[in-house]
């Protein structure tokens, strides 16, 4: 496996952890500034709504200066992000924590593509594997991610002050990295060859399938596990079990990944996003049974293998649905369609899990789980493949 792969999935480990950082804290920080409970959660809204807000001029970013400038430009907007949160929570100013979420959001929105990157750097034969290493890299930051919530909680006066300097440590870290990670100058080269129209590629079966597959994956994945700190803090549950619940859905989101790849190589993409919907279905109906402890940590490990299932499959799924020269435009399409769709469900988690309640939640996102499959099916009968 190229040097780079391995570099970039470490760099995904470090963004990965950062993220699990914030889905432990940004809600419950949330809570504590913002002016009432229905806006607990609107800090996560904000950072997804930077990510989505990145991803087309992220892509287009890359398509034109390259993946390392791109990536490393995305890494100090975040960094900046840290900077202003740290302010935001030494003033006690919630518009100004949103600031700082928003430009964390665009960082993020840069450091996704790493997944891309790995299947470009890697030739034809290993791109699956390739990718299960990169996305792999989230299993470290299971276990860092969580540690650090803890740790860095009550390191300062202020809570969770030094959670945000922890997130700024790990992007110096990623920034270090990527100074040493060699791209492939193909990367920048610019685009040449026939290209189909936009509409033409988006409407296409199999981009359709992929981006559908990742947006339920996603939206469902993202609606609970934002829901998850303040549904355990209702059951009466502390931050430390939060926090181990987080870190064990986060185990199950990515363990898989070292042999999701060969699986899909063996028994193809959408026998895989079809194991994924039921594997989500599973985790909302587990959500019914118990608030307790282990009723929390089975519904959310089976979240993030249901996530697993049905995201993997579907980034290698767009990788095939366009041409080299269409690379940017589809992938900025996707990522734009994809988080998107999971800044609006970050924005709805705090009203509905005030509202509807937890199991009420997971209820109502049970037949969103099955949307993939009903695609799939329907194609099936048409004719589609």
């Amino acid at each position: 496996m190229p040097l780079t792969v391995v570099l970039l999935s470490l760099c995904q480990a470090l963004l990965v952890s950062g993220n699990i950082l914030l889905i432990a804290v940004s809600p419950l920080v949330g809570a504590a500034l913002a002016p009432g409970p229905a806006f607990a959660t609107l800090p996560v809204a904000v950072q997804w709504l930077g990510l989505m807000v990145a991803t087309i001029p992220a892509s287009l970013i890359m398509g034109r200066l390259g993946r390392k400038r791109g990536f490393v430009l995305g890494n100090l907007v975040g960094l900046s992000g840290t900077g202003v949160a740290m302010a935001a929570l030494a003033l006690g100013h919630f518009a100004l924590f949103l600031l700082a979420t928003f430009l964390i959001g665009v960082g993020i929105g840069f450091g996704q593509l790493y997944r891309f990157a790995a299947l470009e750097a890697a030739s034809a034969r290993h791109r699956e594997r390739a990718l299960g290493l990169v996305m792999g890299g989230g299993l470290l930051a299971a276990f860092i991610g969580p540690w650090l919530a803890r740790f860095s909680r009550e390191l300062s006066d202020i809570p969770f002050l030094a959670s945000f300097a922890g997130l700024a440590a790990l992007y110096l870290m990623a920034l270090g990295l990527l100074l040493f990670t060699r791209l492939p100058k193909a990367f920048v080269e610019p685009a040449s060859g026939e290209q189909r129209p936009l509409g033409e590629i988006l409407r296409a079966p199999a981009f359709v399938v992929a981006v559908v597959s990742a947006m339920v994956g996603y939206v469902v994945m993202n609606l609970a596990m934002t829901a998850t700190p303040l549904a355990m803090s209702h059951a009466g549950h502390g931050f430390d079990h939060v926090a181990m619940t987080i870190q064990w859905h986060v185990v199950a989101m990515f363990a898989p990944s070292f042999f999701t790849g060969p699986l899909i190589a063996r028994v193809g993409a959408k026998a895989v996003i079809v194991t994924g919907c039921l594997l989500l279905a599973a985790s909302t109906l587990a959500a019914q049974l118990s608030l307790t402890f282990a009723g929390f940590n089975l519904a959310l490990v089976l979240l993030g293998l249901g996530w697993n299932f049905t995201f993997l499959p579907a980034t290698g799924l767009v990788a095939k649905a366009h041409r080299p020269s269409e690379k940017a435009r589809v992938q900025a399409a996707n990522e734009f369609l994809v988080f998107g769709a999971v800044a609006l469900s970050a924005l709805a988690a705090g009203p509905l899990v005030s509202t509807l309640g937890w199991a009420a939640l997971n209820a109502w996102l049970l037949p969103v789980s099955l949307v993939p499959i009903v695609l799939l099916v329907w194609q099936r009968r048409a004719g589609g493949g």
